[in-house]
């Protein structure tokens, strides 16, 4: 384990040496976004409004609220693993009041919502959109340095589980409406 983690550590260092100056307020910008799901609650609140996607922010709202659930009042008091900083030589680009970094809340909840959207939005296009903007909050969250490798990955993971779990939960009960 201790093999993992000090890789967990060295590839995030050599992530973080790849920093661009003028991508670094772009990267801050958007990993900020993710605060307490914003951006994937504000999305799925405007979905809500319209009828062909109203499935849509339903789902992703409860898949979210299950992944904080899951991420932030089980996992991490559990794991209690310290932000990257306070153990590699790191320069976060934002701060983080949460002093624990396993699992990625950000991340899981970008993927809580895009794994939702993938089965429910009417359109290509925000079906192409949504992993594209789940991952890059994902990489955002090593970018600015406040997650390491396997927390984001954990983060995408649990997301993914949540919206499957509430997805099936969704279909199991359409099935009883129209076969009950």
């Amino acid at each position: 384990m201790d093999g993992l983690l000090c890789l967990d550590g060295q590839a995030l260092v050599l992530i973080q040496s790849l920093h661009v100056s003028w991508l670094d307020p772009i990267v801050s910008f958007y990993t900020k976004l993710g605060d307490a799901g914003v951006l994937w609650i504000a999305l799925s609140l405007v979905m809500l409004l319209y009828k062909p996607t109203r499935t849509a922010g339903t789902l992703a709202l409860a898949a979210m609220i299950l992944g904080l659930l899951v991420t932030n009042f089980t996992i991490k008091p559990l794991v209690e693993r310290p932000r990257p900083w306070l153990d590699w030589p790191i320069l976060p680009l934002v701060t983080e009041r949460d002093p624990n970094s396993f699992p990625s809340g950000h991340t899981c909840a970008a993927f809580a919502a895009c794994v939702t959207w993938l089965r429910t939005l009417p359109w290509k296009w925000g079906r192409t959109a949504a992993p594209v903007l789940a991952v890059c909050m994902g990489l955002s969250r090593l970018y600015v340095g406040v997650h390491y490798p396997t927390d984001v990955l954990a983060g995408a993971i649990i997301g993914a589980l949540c919206a499957w779990g509430v997805w099936s939960a969704y279909q199991r009960y359409r099935h009883s409406r129209v076969g009950g």
